[in-house]
């Protein structure tokens, strides 16, 4: 489902100095795979996955998502691939505060044009696959951080993408709610999806539920 080719990515770090952040970066992930993409914080994780997602572009080489390079796509167009083929849970869960736990998750439906009773079948049915449901009406600066992490996950599924992206999602929360997440991405397998989780919580491992382990030391990835 997904094949990086000789991915490269540099940044201007100021006085004419360029810092190469990732390095000829190649893999494969098949379809309904779990891959746990391990390194310490300033490795090139975070940056990995969002050219993964489309939300960056690499200085050179290509990202292939079934084959379609959506490393070279349009604004417009990578918008578009997002909104259909991506779940992504941030590190510190980008949610929008002042908005209820439904209303988080509607906004990600918003720019599809469905209708209202599609998207709201959507959001409860993502609600309830995180186990936030009872959460529903109330404010997100309420909630705990393992609430917010959930209301968080089901926005991620919302969309029912082909592929979820995970930046550090225990960095933000204790063991037990680790644990709970760690049995929340077992579903995600269950459901078909492809997985891709950057972290440094050795849980997960630990866990056992991966399919693949990717190393990354300073810009460069390893098997």
């Amino acid at each position: 489902m997904i094949r990086v080719n000789h991915l490269n990515k540099t940044y201007n770090a100021g006085t004419d100095k360029m810092a190469q952040v990732l390095k000829e970066i190649n893999f494969v992930i098949n379809a309904g795979e779990l891959a746990i993409l391990k390194g310490v914080s300033g490795s090139g994780k975070s940056t990995l996955l969002a050219i993964l997602s489309a939300m960056d572009r690499p200085s050179s080489g290509e990202v292939l998502v079934d084959q379609q390079a959506i490393s070279k796509l349009p604004d417009f167009h990578a918008s578009h691939f997002r909104a259909n083929s991506i779940g992504f849970i941030f590190q510190h869960f980008n949610l929008l505060e002042a908005l209820s736990v439904r209303e988080n998750i509607e906004a990600v439906l918003i720019p599809l044009g469905l209708p209202f009773k599609a998207i709201e079948a959507k959001v409860q049915h993502s609600m309830e696959l995180a186990k936030i449901s009872h959460k529903a009406d109330q404010s997100v600066k309420e909630l705990s951080g393992g609430e917010k992490q959930r209301c968080a996950i089901a926005r991620a599924l919302v969309n029912d993408p082909k592929i979820i992206l995970c930046d550090e999602p225990t960095a933000n929360l204790d063991r037990a709610n680790s644990l709970h997440f760690i049995e929340l991405i077992k579903q995600f397998q269950q459901l078909g999806k492809t997985v891709i989780i950057a972290t440094h919580d050795p849980l997960f491992e630990e866990a056992g539920i991966h399919d693949r382990l990717l190393y990354m030391d300073n810009g460069v990835l390893s098997e």
